[in-house]
């Protein structure tokens, strides 16, 4: 059997997947992300890898699905709100660990091509995939390829600044990136709590603050109509600069449905058109779409012969 293996490393999980040559998953498990700890994270990928292969008795191809990316200048990873990968040659470790070639991706990206291959975005040409959990991240994929870009940040959309004079946004935490006002403070699970926190004095967790809503919370349905008017704002950017065919969000505030409903309508307010068609909508693997894009940055030739250079990663497959 030939297999191409995915691991997506979250900020609270790592989970690594096996999907056969028919893209069906085969294996996959989960174990918790080491806190601060890098030798930890690597060592921990190689002991999920080494798993897989020892319970379906085969040796696969391995793609990598991380916060942040790695600079094709120095070769390090940055940009992850996992910190300890930052400065780190994180791909070259994992390649040493696993004593093979590895492929990295932002975990957006692995999203996006899982979509874009045999999921929501299937049958779409340009597919903007967005990530709304603990961070916010986006990826394009174009023609079933990811799109890195000449500095490989293609779809950092949680890092360009989304700016009202408004209070809530003059009090916003400077982000771990080192800006100030990016889509992250403000459309991520913690940025819902935190505005939460900030109107009514009382810490709940989104899916607490959604229920809230539903049941006619003033504050609540304040802070989620304060979302849906970000995220519609944001992704109207999008589509002045790319004009996606489709958008599919995953993260854990992809799981409230009443984001699907209020943004769309939204779109054309902000956006250099007179009306938008554009759907926004979940994705259809859910939490398991970045594990399984990560397998999908190997072609099935590769899988079936490692050895073989194979196309570029990320490549149709």
């Amino acid at each position: 059997m030939n297999i191409r293996i995915g691991v997506d490393l979250g900020g609270t999980k790592i989970e690594a997947a096996a999907l056969d040559e028919t893209g069906a998953e085969c294996w996959s498990k989960r174990v918790p992300t080491p806190h601060d700890d890098y030798e930890g994270i690597v060592k921990a990928i190689a002991g999920l890898v080494g798993q897989l292969e020892d319970q379906l008795g085969t040796r696969g191809v391995v793609g990598i699905g991380t916060p942040g990316s790695v600079s094709p200048q120095s070769g390090l990873h940055r940009n992850s709100n996992t910190t300890v990968l930052n400065g780190r040659p994180f791909e070259s470790d994992l390649s040493a660990a696993l004593d093979r070639t590895v492929r990295t991706t932002n975990d957006a990206n692995c999203l996006a091509l899982s979509e874009a291959i045999d999921g929501a975005a299937s049958g779409h040409s340009i597919v903007f995939g967005v990530i709304m959990g603990t961070g916010v991240g986006g990826g394009v994929v174009i023609n079933r390829e990811v799109v890195g870009g000449c500095n490989g940040i293609a779809g950092e959309w949680g890092h360009i600044e989304l700016r009202e004079i408004d209070e809530r946004r003059r009090c916003a935490h400077p982000c771990y990136c080192g800006l100030h006002g990016c889509l992250e403070q403000f459309m991520s699970g913690p940025a819902v709590q935190e505005h939460y926190r900030q109107k009514s004095g009382t810490s709940l967790e989104a899916p607490a603050i959604v229920e809230a809503a539903r049941n006619g919370e003033p504050m609540a349905l304040a802070v989620l109509e304060q979302l849906y008017e970000d995220t519609a704002r944001a992704l109207a950017t999008v589509i002045n600069i790319l004009d996606p065919d489709i958008f599919v969000i995953g993260g854990g505030l992809s799981n409230i449905p009443e984001l699907f409903e209020n943004v769309p309508g939204r779109l054309a307010s902000f956006s250099f058109a007179d009306s938008i068609a554009t759907p926004v909508v979940p994705a259809t693997h859910g939490d398991s779409s970045g594990v399984r894009g990560a397998a999908w940055l190997w072609t099935l030739q590769e899988a079936a012969d490692p050895s073989s250079p194979g196309r570029p990663s990320g490549s149709a497959r």
